[in-house]
């Protein structure tokens, strides 16, 4: 019922995406194994463990219970349950056997309830679990507020991460830019070299060449209809495209 429960958690608080459950591999450290329910995928490359196999046998037994004295025994054997997992999994220490994990694992009750009941027999349950065992007792509400921090988490690392790849983006562009603009520039400058050695050759024609071509007409050779154009020079400058903002400060 409580990796049920856990699964279920996990799906309302919309993080199936970013965890492992009970299906995955052992972890091993090379003296021990161990297999938590559900481990949380963090931020960076780190998890945590969600163990839900905590027994509920006392608390269910109190169900059945018709006298005050019975179920207040069985509420005590649960609380005694709890305590008891907490310290086996603070034994376990899955923190050391999970890639960079945060110094805790969290102890599963899939109700509000089994919680309480067992808090109302040993108060000091929860202090102590984490204190002395660094277990998180968790019930679906608190459960679902965690996810939906460590979903937080995940959706600023996607948008730190779209920043980078954006301001990467942005870099190469600029870079090309930059690169696209000097092409540019050296075209212009070599096509303000070709119109000054077309004009430098347009008024040697003229004035070397065409002027006494020209003569020919007048003496009567040639066709009489048509003429020798005149070539005039080229006036428009090539437009510079450099531009400073994109040239200043790169190297």
């Amino acid at each position: 019922m409580g990796r049920n429960a856990a699964a279920t958690v996990v799906e309302v608080a919309g993080m199936v995406e970013h965890c492992d459950f009970d299906s995955q591999p052992h972890i091993e450290d090379g003296e021990s194994h161990v297999r938590p329910d559900v481990v949380i995928k963090l931020p960076g490359g780190r998890a945590v463990a969600i163990d839900a196999k905590v027994p509920l046998t006392g608390y269910l037994a109190a169900l059945e219970e018709t006298s005050d004295d019975g179920r207040k025994l069985k509420l005590k054997q649960h609380a005694s349950h709890v305590r008891g997992h907490s310290n086996t999994l603070g034994k376990k220490q899955y923190w050391d056997k999970l890639a960079v994990s945060p110094e805790f694992v969290v102890l599963f009750l899939p109700s509000e309830v089994f919680f309480s009941a067992a808090l109302e027999q040993d108060p000091m349950l929860l202090e102590e679990s984490f204190t002395n065992n660094r277990v998180i007792i968790a019930t679906p509400t608190t459960l679902i507020a965690l996810l939906q921090a460590v979903a937080y988490g995940w959706r600023q690392e996607s948008i730190a991460r779209s920043a980078a790849e954006i301001a990467e983006l942005g870099r190469e562009l600029y870079e090309r830019l930059c690169k696209f603009d000097d092409h540019i520039g050296d075209l212009g400058v070599h096509l303000e070299k070709a119109m000054k050695s077309y004009n430098s050759a347009v008024g040697t024609l003229e004035s070397r060449v065409l002027v006494s071509a020209r003569r020919f007409k007048d003496l009567g050779v040639g066709s009489s209809g048509s003429d020798l154009a005149i070539l005039e020079p080229l006036e428009t400058p090539a437009r510079a495209l450099r531009s400073h903002e994109l040239t200043d400060g790169v190297s």
